[in-house]
């Protein structure tokens, strides 16, 4: 790590003596190439352990916090640190590296205030860990003593079937959830007093607390953070301007829905507290698997049979559509797993103005399974009248293993 000679005594003075002999890096529980964020990480989860608010009938604890403190501000700065690298703890003490420029400097900054600095308590900065934790800055604003805030969004998980999905369909939701109070109309009081400004925080909605050295702030236990109570409160809802009810309501699912698509009905959600907006309602679609087409975005694939002489001699085939049945031309010699794509027979696109996908037909080859004597006699003529002359992919296959074979 290089330093700037000049730098470094330009800070010097600023190096503080240090009574114990412990490295700072095993006070800090970290190794010698331990980054800034290494050190800063294993610093906040030690001052939070040994922190003598937290170790009120352990004398040792605020010494081992001075310590840590000590050891952070050292290692934390570059010049500092390098100089303890270089000479330990006796480049800090009278008569080491301190008097290069005629004596040690002054002392260590206050430890606590290194841990104020860096968790929130200090003062000028914005908000640190504890802030977040127990509920933000000092001082804070007056809370509006009405009480009100917003409902909760709610999700509704919705099973349709392939064709209400094609078509589009009305659904009627059972849903139980808050509304807004009759008896009191959402005041959430009996009568027409409503919410005062709770005298614990003063309309805050928080308080503080001391904790030794530092102070937090957390939700008021009078007002639970509301930052007013309610005098009379209204018998039927406790106050809160809302009740639990299971309710019946509906919605239109439009055609092209597929499986996660979501649904907003905006207002449909929770009541807010004592009159505050309510939130919304997600309808989260799932569309059943179907006994017949198989889905793929907006395209419908299906499977379907086809005859033994069909597939010789050709004809027509009826397949099934989500409409109705269609049909395609077979045309002769049709192979297992040949596709007819049927143009605009799939799902509707979701919000296109009417545009659908296409009906993929994969046809099967139906080998019959029994057969009478008269059957079996015919397809024995059938055989030895055609042989191998007629096998087009029997013919490629073997040519293919002649290859194979003279290779080896």
């Amino acid at each position: 790590m290089a330093v700037n000679p000049r730098s470094l005594l330009d800070k010097i003075d600023d190096i503080p003596m240090m009574t114990q002999d412990r490295d700072y890096y095993e006070v800090l529980g970290v190794s010698r190439d331990a980054t800034k964020a290494d050190l800063k990480k294993s610093y906040r989860k030690l001052a939070v352990k040994f922190h003598p608010d937290t170790n009120p009938d352990d004398p040792e604890a605020e010494d081992r916090f001075k310590e840590l403190g000590h050891a952070y501000e050292v290692l934390s700065d570059e010049s500092k640190r390098a100089a303890y690298d270089r000479y330990g703890h006796a480049a800090f003490q009278q008569g080491g590296m301190g008097s290069a420029r005629g004596g040690g400097g002054g002392g260590f900054h206050d430890p606590f205030d290194i841990f104020n600095q860096m968790f929130g308590g200090g003062g000028g900065g914005g908000g640190g860990i504890f802030e977040e934790m127990f509920g933000g800055g000092g001082g804070g604003q007056r809370r509006d003593t009405s009480g009100r805030s917003a409902g909760s969004d709610l999700r509704y998980d919705l099973e349709v079937t392939l064709e209400e999905a094609a078509s589009g369909v009305e659904k009627e939701l059972e849903i139980e959830k808050y509304e807004s109070c009759d008896k009191c109309h959402a005041k959430g009081s009996e009568d027409d007093t409503g919410m005062t400004a709770c005298s614990t925080c003063g309309g805050q909605g928080r308080v503080i607390a001391s904790r030794g050295f530092f102070q937090v702030q957390q939700t008021c236990p009078t007002c639970r953070g509301a930052g007013g109570v309610i005098k009379n409160p209204c018998g039927a809802c406790d106050g809160d301007g809302r009740v639990q009810k299971s309710g019946r309501m509906k919605i239109n699912i439009p055609e092209g829905v597929d499986t996660g698509v979501r649904i907003r009905s905006g207002g449909k959600g929770d009541a807010g507290l004592r009159g505050g907006p309510s939130g919304d309602l997600y309808v989260v679609i799932h569309v059943a698997d179907h006994d017949v087409f198989e889905r793929d975005g907006d395209d419908l694939h299906c499977n379907v049979p086809l005859s033994f002489p069909k597939a010789a001699l050709g004809g027509e085939l009826k397949v099934p559509t989500l409409h109705g049945v269609a049909s395609i031309k077979i045309t002769p010699g049709t192979q297992t797993g040949t596709t007819f794509r049927l143009r605009s027979k799939g799902m509707p696109v979701l919000s296109s103005g009417g545009r659908k996908g296409d009906l993929l037909v994969h046809v099967e080859v139906e080998v019959p399974s029994k057969l009478n004597s008269e059957q079996k006699e015919l397809l024995e003529q059938l055989s030895e009248s055609m042989g191998e002359e007629n096998s087009p992919m029997h013919e490629s296959f073997f040519e293919k293993a002649k290859r194979f074979f003279a290779a080896e």
